[in-house]
């Protein structure tokens, strides 16, 4: 589907791109399948899309032999795709916000071995990043299209300038690799950054329990918080005058900054400070 026929179809049914609903449109079919390939998904998988956009990405899916559940917000785009008979029979499109519907309900519906793919609205794809990972036990994997510099912050060091919170629970978590970038002509309306495609693998191995993420990430974003500061000063609002001295006593130098931390050390320091940061 071209740019042209992108417009004319938004045109014949009275609609527009939304910027406020984050709506650039992938519009190369064999793109599509590409990622769709990069994705791993296979025929009889069930599959939960979110953003459906014009069905370029979800008739990949189907043309794969996967199980389609499809989630679009835009009731305009729900009526377009289902007067012109856009999607296949076999593919379920829900009218729904992806930050409000029940996701695990949804993989539920899509069957028993499901991935989630998505060409996420750049503006909530943290939101929606982080409510993967609460599915990760739920879900095979999930591909998703980003804005570049979410991916680089996901896939980030320690100690450089886009690590991060995000960084800290997906290395303990998940494994995250980089599937492929694609130039703002790939979308209509063709937006001011590039995208990056990456695929998340829940890791069998994770240190982490399973009540232990809420603390975790508790720990890291306080950390964060405060960026140029000592983890002491960083954590005095969560920790109190004690913040130093309790830091200290996990085993971390209360002089370092969050950025110098690595994940175990971050998981190390919340469980330590897990009977403060639980109040």
């Amino acid at each position: 589907m071209s740019a042209g026929e992108v417009r004319d179809f938004l045109a014949r049914h009275g609609l527009a791109a939304n910027r406020d609903l984050g709506q650039n449109f992938l519009v190369e079919s064999a793109l599509a399948d590409r990622l769709v390939e990069l994705a791993g998904v296979e025929a009889g998988e069930g599959v939960v899309e979110i953003g459906t956009g014009l069905g370029i990405l979800t008739r990949a899916l189907a043309r794969r032999g996967a199980r389609v559940v499809t989630l679009e917000v835009d009731a305009g785009l729900v009526r377009a795709l289902e007067a012109d008979a856009v999607l296949p029979g076999s593919v379920t499109l829900v009218h729904a916000d992806a930050l409000e519907v029940d996701l695990a309900a949804l993989v539920e519906r899509a069957g028993a071995r499901v991935r989630l793919v998505a060409n996420l609205p750049y503006s909530i794809s943290a939101p929606l990043l982080r409510r993967l990972l609460d599915l990760r036990e739920r879900l095979v994997d999930w591909s998703v299209m980003l804005q570049r510099d979410v991916a680089q912050r996901l896939l980030a060091e320690p100690g450089t300038r886009d690590y991060g919170s995000l960084a800290v629970l997906h290395r303990l978590l998940v494994d995250v690799s980089r599937g492929m970038d694609l130039s703002p002509r790939c979308f209509f309306p063709v937006p001011k950054v590039r995208s990056t495609f990456i695929r998340v693998r829940p890791r069998s191995d994770t240190p982490l329990t399973a009540d232990e993420l809420a603390t975790l990430e508790t720990c890291a974003r306080a950390a964060f918080s405060k960026r140029r500061k000592t983890l002491a000063n960083a954590m005095r609002e969560q920790l109190g005058a004690e913040a130093a001295d309790l830091i200290a006593a996990s085993g971390i130098d209360p002089g370092l900054r969050a950025q110098q931390l690595d994940p175990d050390s971050f998981l190390a320091l919340s469980r330590a400070l897990a009977p403060r940061l639980g109040k």
